[in-house]
């Protein structure tokens, strides 16, 4: 009987074929082992042992797993491996294309006599770049990434913060402003009836979050309600129906025979003011509270007047996604609890789902959402409106200093450029884009880099 036993051990993944003679086992010897670590960014892969169809296999897992969106090269390091074979080198065929796309390269080092061998017999030699050590191949990889800091850098200067590569690109000078249709304390103490919910046509919202369903009347849509998020004119939503799994429709044109029903939805009107590139080098990445910290501080520091509100919509790449979202429709019918919230700790497993660890790192993000800075002056705003926006959030006795409410949909393989234009990146990405998940997202949600389009909202709307 033959055996696969499997090692995980941090960032080194063995496997082992093991034999069985009655009671005896013994190792004839190891497969493929793959081991990654990032140095000064970039991504290398040190494999020990054969490269041959089943090797193959087991590194275009790895480069599966561990390449970011992020990632524009890659350094393999065959130092260890002693045999290639036609497998390997379809593999790393593959993997050399797609980082090319992304302006990039595959970097092999230290290749051996045997792979090289079979390399020049391939005639493939001068079609891969070979390094004899891995940094050589690492600082080869590295110029890849100086090249697109050096174009951010000509074309927005760059500002250093804490750790933060800052840069700013200027908007348009338009005010901007938020709709808010329903009340979020509806949402939250489940009060939602049917005269609350709202039809809105597809062209209405460019960028909108809230609660909703789609369907082809109120009746079909009331008892999914659950998250929403709407951009360039694409839904997507988690529908209340238990299975936990997010749909979405993007119209070829608004027709307006399909409606968006809403019980609770923020309204983006308006343009970006400003276009933030924000990066760390930080390894667990920098989460969404600390963003909205930063570009708060920033627009103050640079004397903007219009700093207690902001709209963000947010182009990144994960390094954790965390989330909470409704789990079923929070109806007025359902007989919740007077004086209580969906989100107190005792209804959550029936009504609120809770990630408990990160998910998506390496994947794409993209986000509306909108802060309120509770220590600003929000004077200029009426109160109501402000409480119909987002309730008042208190860590014990005090208040907290941010109000965030931001939704995202994960996409997977989307290339980061930080030299796109961010309205045509979004639109392009929910378009094309391979789509993975949607979630109402925490403030410990992380990310490693991000491109952000800033509205400082000078009013509320209520309907």
């Amino acid at each position: 009987m033959i055996l696969t036993i499997r090692q995980n051990t941090g960032i080194t993944e063995t496997c082992y074929f093991m034999h069985q003679d009655e009671d005896d086992y013994f190792r004839i010897g190891a497969s493929m082992e793959r081991e990654t670590e990032r140095i000064e960014g970039v991504l290398v892969i040190r494999c020990k042992g054969r490269l041959d169809a089943f090797g193959a296999e087991k590194l275009e897992e790895t480069l599966k797993s561990t390449l970011s969106d992020d990632d524009t090269s890659v350094v393999i390091d065959l130092g260890q491996v002693p045999y290639l074979s036609s497998g390997g080198i379809r593999v790393l065929l593959a993997y050399r294309k797609k980082l090319k796309e992304r302006g990039g390269i595959l970097a092999l080092a230290r290749v051996e006599q045997y792979p090289r061998q079979v390399l020049d017999m391939a005639g493939f030699s001068s079609v891969f770049s070979i390094y004899p050590t891995q940094e050589e191949a690492i600082t080869a990889a590295r110029k890849t990434a100086d090249r697109d800091d050096l174009l951010m850098e000509l074309m927005n200067p760059t500002h250093t913060r804490g750790g933060l590569k800052l840069s700013i690109e200027a908007g348009m000078p338009n005010s901007a402003g938020l709709r808010v249709i329903g009340h979020i304390d509806d949402v939250l103490r489940a009060k939602l009836r049917r005269e609350d919910i709202h039809a809105l046509s597809f062209s209405e919202s460019e960028y909108s979050l809230g609660l909703g369903a789609l369907g082809a009347t109120v009746e079909d849509a009331l008892p999914l309600m659950g998250e929403m998020i709407t951009l360039h004119g694409t839904m997507v939503w988690l529908p209340t129906d238990g299975n936990n799994t997010p749909d979405f429709f993007t119209p070829v044109q608004d027709t307006g025979k399909i409606r968006l029903y809403t019980g609770f939805s923020v309204i983006l009107n308006g343009q970006f003011h400003e276009v933030i590139t924000l990066e760390t080098d930080r390894e667990e990445g920098i989460s969404l509270a600390e963003v909205y910290r930063e570009l708060f501080e920033f627009a103050r520091e640079r004397k903007r007047k219009d700093t207690g509100i902001i709209a963000l919509v947010l182009w990144g790449v994960l390094t954790g996604l965390q989330s909470s979202g409704v789990k079923k429709s929070p109806l007025a019918t359902a007989g919740f609890p007077e004086g209580h919230t969906i989100d107190e700790p005792q209804f959550g497993p029936e009504w609120m789902d809770h990630d408990t660890f990160p998910r998506y790192r390496g994947d794409t993000l993209v986000s509306f959402g909108f802060g309120i800075d509770q220590e600003a002056d929000l004077s200029a705003f009426d109160p109501r409106d402000i409480l119909a926006l987002s309730p008042v959030r208190y860590d014990g006795d005090k208040k907290e200093r941010l109000a965030l409410h931001n939704h995202g949909v994960v996409f997977r393989d989307i290339p980061w450029d930080p030299n796109a234009n961010l309205n045509r990146q979004v639109k392009k990405i929910v378009k094309e884009g391979e789509f993975v998940d949607m979630r109402h997202l925490l403030e410990s949600t992380r990310l490693r880099r991000l491109k952000a389009g800033i509205a400082y909202i000078s009013t509320v709307t209520r309907e």
